[in-house]
């Protein structure tokens, strides 16, 4: 075990310093390495439940599966090709696992390696074709909402102009990468809270796709208010980042109270949490 755990690291070290420099230092896919530590962190905490048992390995699907994560890393990695990288950790430890342990150490660990998928970058083209679109449909609700307001707003494109002032909605504010933040915390905070019901599960899920929707359009008003009463300066200071914390709090409190409204129909119990 300590073998391969020493390998893996030493194999994946270099991508993760390689994502530390390029993807998750911009703002879109900055949530990588939160994912990572939620996975390792989960991992951990499985790890009793793992090893406990007598060992059942699979040798023959272990080495596929190592096989297959190692020639995707080779390749990616002689290519630069950061998300087949990122990815090919996933079939690595699911092949580490079924050397070790088997399949039922695999389906004990099955959230952590799935969660992981959060954390590899999204394809450039897949980000541009969703991008434009969202940008211009958060622009377009936060300009009807505040011109419903009385706010003297209009929009050309993904263009806001208010006032003497014109904002950008940028690439950031398109929501792309705060729905998938979010969808990832939300699997995070179902897994935490254990709920049994599959239908609670899926519904919350689907949800905080709107929320996060809900949310960007609130960021993007708040940043378009801030920079109509306290001018462009301060717009693109302190209140940019204010914004984005902003976002954050509106999601989660729109998904916990969604979820309180689940819970009257589908707690039957006293509790779903495990300590």
């Amino acid at each position: 075990m300590a073998v391969l755990a020493i390998g893996f690291l030493l194999l994946y070290i270099p991508t993760y310093v390689t994502l530390a420099e390029t993807t998750w230092s911009t703002e879109e896919q900055g949530h990588g390495p939160m994912i990572l530590g939620a996975s390792a962190w989960l991992l951990w905490t499985l790890r009793e439940k793992i090893f406990a048992g007598p060992a059942k390995p699979a040798p023959l699907a272990g080495f596929i599966c190592l096989l297959i994560g190692t020639l995707l890393y080779v390749i990616s990695r002689s290519q630069q090709v950061i998300e087949i990288e990122g990815f090919s950790q996933i079939p690595v430890l699911i092949g580490c696992l079924l050397l070790l342990r088997g399949w039922r150490g695999v389906r004990t660990a099955w959230f952590p390696l799935f969660f992981l998928l959060f954390m590899v970058p999204l394809p450039g083209a897949f980000v541009q074709a969703l991008t434009l679109p969202l940008k211009a449909m958060v622009s377009y609700v936060a300009e009807n909402l505040l011109y419903w307001a009385g706010y003297p707003i209009g929009r050309t494109g993904v263009m806001l102009t208010i006032g003497q002032y014109q904002l950008l909605v940028a690439d950031a504010c398109s929501g792309l990468n705060s729905l998938f933040t979010l969808e990832a915390l939300g699997l995070l905070y179902m897994n935490i809270m254990n709920y049994k019901s599959k239908a609670r599960n899926i519904v919350l899920a689907i949800m905080i796709i709107p929320i996060s929707f809900v949310s960007n359009v609130t960021r993007v008003i708040t940043l378009v208010l801030i920079t109509y009463y306290y001018g462009d300066a301060v717009g693109q200071g302190f209140a940019h980042n204010f914004a984005g914390m902003v976002l954050f709090t509106v999601a989660l409190v729109l998904t916990y109270g969604f979820d309180r409204l689940l819970a009257a129909r589908f707690d039957k119990e006293p509790s779903h949490a495990v300590a």
